[in-house]
C-alpha cells in the first residue's frame, strides 16, 4: 500500500529500512523530523545529544563497532561537527554511516544559505542528493552500502523544499539485516598520529578516484532525462533537476543524485552529445566550476539566481534568458490585497518576554543567541542588539567587555 511521506519522513524510513542500528542529532529546521520519526521504528537507537558535535562523534564510534548508524542535523550544525568529520573522513568507519544535513536556500529558517556541498569536498566526502521523497527513501539505503564498501560516511544532502514536500511510497518488505556491534582493536587504523595519518591522507585521495568511478556505474544515482532537443542540455542536481524537466520538457537532463565526487566520464559524454551545456544548481557554482575545469564550456551562473531558492517561477525566468526573451517576461502576480502583518513573536506565557520588557528599563547593550529569545530583536521589546550563533550570546558579551565598551552588557543564552 502506498503512503504519504514527507522527505524526512522517508530519510527515517530509509534508515529503517536500511538497518540503522543508532541514530544521533541535534534538531534544527529543516531536518528536526528525521529522528523525531525515526524513533518511532523499533528497534533503533535514538538520541537527540547536547550539539552537532556530540550526535556526530556518537554516531562515528557506533559506526566503528560494524553497525549502521546515522547523525542528523542542518546545514549550520554542519559547521560545529566539522572538527570530528574533517578527521573521521581520514580515519574511515566499519559499519554504514551516514551523515544527514539539510539545507536551506533562501533561508527560510536560517542565518546563512551555506552549501553543504563544499563540505564535502574539503573533506574528501561523497555527498548524495535526493530530489524527493522517494529518492531520499532510497539514497538513504544506498548510503549505507556506498558508506560500507568505500569505508567512510556518506553525507545525505537535502533541501528545505524536499525535506518538508511529499511524495507516495510503499514501505518495503523486509529490511536490512543488522550487524552486531563487535570493535575490532586496531590503532594504525583508528589513530590518526601523524606516523598513520600520512598514510590515511594518500589513502582519502584515492578514495575519491575509486568513488568518482563507483559514481559513474550507478545509474539509478546519475541518469539522463532524455529530450528530443540537442541544441541544449541542462546538468543539474537534486529538486532543481525535477524543476527544470517541468520547465524544460524537450531538453537533455543530466541529473546527478550523486554530486560528488564528480562523475566525469557522464559529464564527459553527456557533454559531447548537445550543442551547448547550461549548469542549473541552487547556491554556490560548485558543478559549474568543476565542468569548467574539464573544458567543458557552459553557462551558469551568468544567468542563474547565485542567491536564494530555484523556485519554478525564477527558473522560467531563467528559461526566458536563455530563449533571448528577457523583453516578454511576464509581469510579477500582484500580492494579495493589503493584510496585517504578523511577525513571529513569543508564545504566550513565554518566560522570555519578562525578561526582554526587564531589560527594556536600562540603556544596556543585549547580546543575543541562536533560539527563541532572538524574537527579543522585534517589537514591541526591541530588546537584542547582536546575534551571532549558538554560544555567541555571553561571548559576544565577554569581548565587547575587554574590548572597553562602557555601556553595561548582558548575554542571553537559553533553548535553541
Amino acid at each position: 500500500m502506498r503512503e504519504l511521506f514527507s522527505g524526512n519522513e522517508a530519510i527515517a524510513l530509509g534508515a529503517y529500512e536500511g538497518g540503522c542500528t543508532a541514530a544521533f542529532g541535534y534538531p534544527g529546521t529543516p531536518s528536526t523530523e528525521i529522528l523525531e520519526n525515526l524513533v518511532k521504528y523499533p528497534g533503533v537507537y535514538c538520541e537527540w545529544s547536547p550539539n552537532e558535535k556530540v550526535a556526530f562523534e556518537a554516531a562515528a564510534g557506533a559506526a566503528y563497532t560494524g553497525v549502521r548508524s546515522i547523525v542528523t542535523m542542518k546545514h549550520v550544525g554542519l559547521n560545529v561537527a566539522a572538527d570530528p568529520m574533517m578527521t573521521l573522513s581520514y580515519i574511515g568507519v566499519v559499519g554504514g554511516m551516514v551523515i544527514c544535513v539539510a539545507d536551506d536556500p533562501g533561508q527560510h529558517s536560517s542565518q546563512t544559505e551555506q552549501d553543504t556541498r563544499q563540505y564535502a569536498r574539503m573533506a574528501k566526502l561523497p555527498i548524495l542528493e535526493p530530489a524527493n521523497a522517494g529518492e531520499a527513501r532510497d539514497f538513504m539505503i544506498a548510503a549505507f552500502e556506498i558508506s560500507e564498501k568505500h569505508h567512510c560516511p556518506v553525507i545525505l544532502r537535502t533541501t528545505t523544499c524536499v525535506s518538508h514536500s511529499r511524495s507516495l511510497l510503499e514501505r518495503k518488505s523486509e529490511i536490512a539485516e543488522k550487524a552486531v556491534a563487535d570493535f575490532k582493536k586496531e590503532p594504525s587504523k583508528f589513530v590518526p598520529l601523524p606516523l598513520w595519518g600520512r598514510k590515511m591522507r594518500i589513502n582519502a585521495e584515492e578514495r575519491l578516484d575509486r568513488m568518482a568511478a563507483d559514481a559513474c556505474t550507478r545509474k539509478e544515482l546519475n541518469y539522463v532525462m532524455e529530450g528530443s532537443d540537442k541544441k541544449m542540455g541542462i546538468i543539474s542536481s537534486g529538486i532543481t533537476a525535477f524543476h527544470c524537466r517541468e520547465l524544460f520538457p524537450d531538453t537533455p537532463i543530466l541529473k546527478l543524485g550523486w554530486a560528488f565526487p564528480f562523475p566525469d566520464e557522464l559529464i564527459r559524454e553527456f557533454a559531447a552529445t548537445v550543442d551547448k551545456v547550461v549548469v542549473i544548481e541552487e547556491a554556490d557554482p560548485i558543478l559549474e566550476e568543476h565542468i569548467k575545469s574539464l573544458g567543458i564550456a557552459c553557462d551558469g551562473k551568468n544567468i542563474v539566481p547565485r542567491c536564494g531558492e530555484l523556485t519554478p517561477s525564477r527558473l522560467f525566468d531563467v528559461k526566458m534568458k536563455l530563449e533571448g526573451k528577457t523583453d516578454v517576461l511576464p509581469a510579477p502576480v500582484p500580492e494579495a490585497a493589503d493584510l496585517p502583518s504578523r511577525p513571529p513573536v513569543f508564545c504566550p506565557g513565554c518566560p522570555h518576554r519578562a525578561l526582554f520588557y526587564a531589560l527594556g528599563k536600562f540603556d544596556v547593550i543585549v547580546t543575543g543567541d541562536i533560539g527563541c529569545y532572538t524574537l527579543g530583536v522585534f517589537p514591541p521589546l526591541n530588546r537584542t542588539d547582536t546575534c551571532l550563533c549558538m554560544g555567541g550570546g555571553f561571548t559576544v558579551a565577554h569581548g565587547m567587555e575587554k574590548a572597553g565598551e562602557k555601556k553595561k552588557i548582558v548575554g542571553v543564552l537559553g533553548d535553541s
